[in-house]
């Protein structure tokens, strides 16, 4: 079945299924409020609830530091103590772990995370390169998608902690994002902390320098890491015209441009004075784009018309829309040669947002898309920047503007506004909003917006709040101050869109509506649960759309199969010599089974028709556990194929509990699908062959490459009968990956079968790491070349 596509019928449970869950969740809330945690991981690090990732790194950094053992040698307890700092900064820098020790404390955790450190050293250089610049925005794994799709130019620099060549681009880089401040969004990623992001981006060297776009592919820098060569890049992007003006074009452009409510910056070009640069002039007008026309008048030539304008020497002049040209009294004159001070002059003096009152509000909002601030007199959206929303939005068509809640007390009180706010509402009327809880920056801010108005996302309150609802609902109990929830909030919108019409997407502000949020028990946060009807089911997962996704399919199709002692007795006892089952033995209150739940349902879908997956419930079967031999949870157990003692199995003591780490230990116990390739293998079977070969160029020392393998033996298994799998070891066998023309690890290529005895050494790259995606790409590359190799094997007939 199409997870997408999960009608309303499948949804419906049994009140008896129900109930049972309705038990689990008391025993588990009941659990959660008597769990007291050793150690507070945000008094260890002296921060709050509240803090960012960045605010968290920063903070560990400056604790590191001083605490560090190789600067305490003589303190037997240092390493003691800097193995707490350490482990809780590994779970509060990682969303989903952090969301983990929210709710069920450490024994939510790994008891082993964290038992690992760098050198001082590592810490003292290589940590958080970025984190103290002002000017470059260290972009996390969150912040990515809304930074690059927000219609802003960033230039993005993938970097790793320990790269040599990472630092010697830093002094650079700053110095680069200085010169463009304003201009562009300089960006840097970490991607020791966000691997998923960079091998998501396809970045395998560092540092890695990409420009990103909305609507353009990324393009990677390829140049001399120099500033003036990386400006010279930046600004090929900077598509803004600078419009030279002179006697036969001033008047029409100047009132075409008034027309549209737009202003016009002239730079005057004298003889005496300093004259803008050209390339100021076209940052200026990358920083003012759709605000802001940028133009220049060259008097020696049009000496006539600047002594019109009364201009004598250099100067720049900035002339609002709807000014008269030679009203001295609305020009603006800026002395200035700095592109960033001409800009925040200019944008002081732009029209403010549209200001919404009582009466205006709903009609203007009945059948048109508007993102609004909610403002508290002066506070609020006050920088001066805001006033590119209206050009950011247009072509999004959203409407920009704002109300002051003082003068408009009773319109903010019944949308239960209470701070300053930005919201979105979706043309459907005054109640169909949703309330941004992001960063409050240009750029979260836009792509909130853009996201917002295509989401089906709703800002709940007691009057619209889903509780006699017919449709299925997944409602988000939530704290704007926590950071987890923040995370969550655009999966939710990226999720609500796949299952449009199927289910209804909620948030709910637990510290506005907290008598709402303890009526269902909410104790911790995010909180996301399904309505429907009679039926409540609490998402454990990751903060992606993926993994609400799986939620919900999982929910309809379940893929872990529940047993209890005769089921367990049929299906694994008397198991198929060919089958293996992997069982979690668990308890509802334990901590650390609630915590495994959604990566055990992840592992039971990437195993799906390998390993059976189920789960014993131990408080419900607890005679049978004890019978089993099961002394503590979660316990997991592997039983085997091919075994005579069907009782044997083999226990999980890996170090991580995570669908990954599972998979792979599982697939440890299956018969390999693919085959390791000799340098004569790849050359008689592989190029000489007359079959089709996927081939996996690896090294043994990779850690993505490792991370790949089980990945790999699935895609084996996919398409055995159709093309076979091969690995080669690049570290012992590195003249054929060389002659391959394979630069980094791993690397997939394809090597179809064509009807000659000899193929392409390069094969065809696929640039994919996923198993189903790779698949698919060779299912579709067979169904290709079917036509052609009949036609092929048709002619070769009648030559024969």
């Amino acid at each position: 079945m199409n997870s997408k596509q999960i009608s309303r019928q499948q949804f419906q449970l049994s009140q008896t299924s129900w109930s049972r869950v309705l038990l689990v969740s008391c025993i588990v809330l009941c659990l959660v409020a008597r769990i007291s945690s050793d150690e507070d991981y945000y008094k260890l690090l002296g921060v709050s609830k509240e803090a960012s990732t960045r605010e968290i790194r920063q903070a560990f950094k400056k604790l590191a530091l001083t605490m560090h053992p190789d600067k305490n040698p003589n303190d037997e307890t240092a390493h003691d103590e800097f193995l707490k700092i350490n482990r809780a900064y590994e779970v509060l820098k990682d969303e989903d772990l952090r969301k983990k020790y929210d709710k069920y404390g450490e024994k939510g955790l790994d008891e082993q995370q964290g038992g690992r450190y760098e050198s001082w050293n590592f810490y003292r250089y290589d940590f958080g390169i970025y984190d103290d610049d002002l000017e470059i925005i260290t972009l996390d794994r969150g912040d990515f998608d809304a930074a690059v799709s927000s219609g802003e130019l960033w230039f993005v620099n993938f970097y790793f902690p320990r790269c040599s060549h990472c630092h010697d681009l830093a002094p650079t880089w700053r110095e680069f994002a200085k010169e463009m401040d304003g201009v562009i969004r300089i960006g840097a990623v970490n991607c020791g902390d966000n691997g998923r992001l960079c091998r998501s981006k396809g970045v395998n060297s560092y540092p890695s320098l990409y420009i990103f776009k909305a609507g353009m592919n990324a393009e990677k820098y390829f140049g001399d890491r120099s500033k003036e060569s990386l400006t010279k890049f930046a600004m090929q992007f900077v598509k803004s015209r600078v419009t030279e003006l002179w006697q036969g074009n001033i008047f029409n452009e100047i009132d075409r441009a008034f027309a549209a409510r737009i202003g016009w910056l002239i730079t005057f070009c004298a003889d005496t004075g300093d004259c803008l640069e050209s390339q100021t002039r076209q940052k200026l007008a990358g920083m003012l784009e759709g605000l802001v026309h940028v133009g220049w008048m060259d008097c020696s030539t049009q000496a006539e018309l600047c002594e019109s304008f009364e201009v004598t020497s250099s100067t720049t002049a900035f002339f609002p829309p709807g000014s008269m040209l030679k009203d001295k009294g609305s020009v603006l004159y800026l002395q200035s040669l700095d592109a960033r001070e001409i800009y925040t002059q200019v944008l002081q003096h732009l029209p403010d947002l549209e200001t919404l009152s009582k009466d205006s509000f709903e009609a203007k909002l009945a059948h048109h898309r508007w993102l609004v601030s909610f403002t508290f007199g002066q506070t609020g959206l006050a920088s001066h920047e805001y006033k590119k929303l209206n050009a950011l939005l247009k072509d999004d068509h959203i409407q920009v503007g704002k109300v002051d809640c003082l003068a408009e007390a009773e319109l903010c009180s019944s949308l239960y506004v209470q701070k300053p706010s930005i919201a979105v509402f979706k043309g459907l009327g005054i109640h169909d909003f949703e309330i941004h809880h992001g960063k409050d920056v240009l750029y979260n801010i836009v792509a909130f917006a853009k996201e917002s108005v295509k989401a089906h996302v709703t800002t709940l309150r007691p009057e619209n709040f889903p509780s006699h609802e017919k449709e299925p609902w997944l409602v988000d109990f939530f704290a704007p101050w926590c950071p987890p929830c923040r995370a969550l909030l655009p999966e939710l919108r990226k999720a609500s869109i796949q299952l449009a019409g199927q289910l209804k997407f909620g948030t709910l502000d637990c510290t506005i509506h907290d008598g709402l949020c303890s009526t269902y028990n909410i104790q911790a946060y995010p909180t996301t649960v399904i309505f429907n009807k009679t039926s409540i089911h609490e998402y454990e997962g990751h903060h992606s759309a993926d993994g609400i996704l799986e939620f919900i399919e999982d929910l309809v199709n379940p893929v872990v199969v529940t047993l209890n002692p005769d089921t367990f007795s049929e299906l694994v006892k008397r198991r198929k010599s060919d089958e293996l089952w992997m069982v979690d033995f668990y308890a509802p209150w334990c901590g650390p089974c609630q915590a495994l739940l959604p990566e055990w349902r992840r592992v039971a879908r990437m195993l799906n028709g390998m390993v059976s997956v189920g789960t014993v419930d131990c408080q419900k079967h607890h005679s049978f556990c004890q019978g089993e031999g099961v002394r503590a949870y979660p316990e997991i157990r592997l039983y085997s194929h091919g075994s005579n003692h069907r009782d044997q199995y083999h226990s999980y003591n890996g170090w991580h509990r995570d669908a990954h780490s599972l998979r792979t230990w599982a697939m440890g116990f299956l018969p390999r699908a693919s085959v390791d390739l000799s340098p004569e293998d790849f050359k008689n079977q592989v190029l000489g062959g007359a079959e089709h070969w996927v081939v996996d160029f690896y090294a043994p020392w990779c850690g993505p490459c490792q991370h790949f393998a089980p990945e790999f033996e699935s895609l084996a298994r996919m398409m055995k009968g159709t093309v076979r799998a091969g690995k080669v070891d690049c570290q012992a066998h590195y003249q054929t990956c060389h002659s391959a023309g394979v630069k980094a690890y791993p690397t997939v290529r394809f090597y179809p079968h064509l009807g000659t005895k000899r193929r392409d050494q390069g094969g065809e790259h696929i640039n994919s790491r996923d198993a189903g995606v790779i698949a698919d790409i060779l299912r579709q590359r067979l169904q290709q070349l079917s036509p052609w190799l009949q036609d092929k094997s048709s002619k070769l007939k009648d030559e024969l």
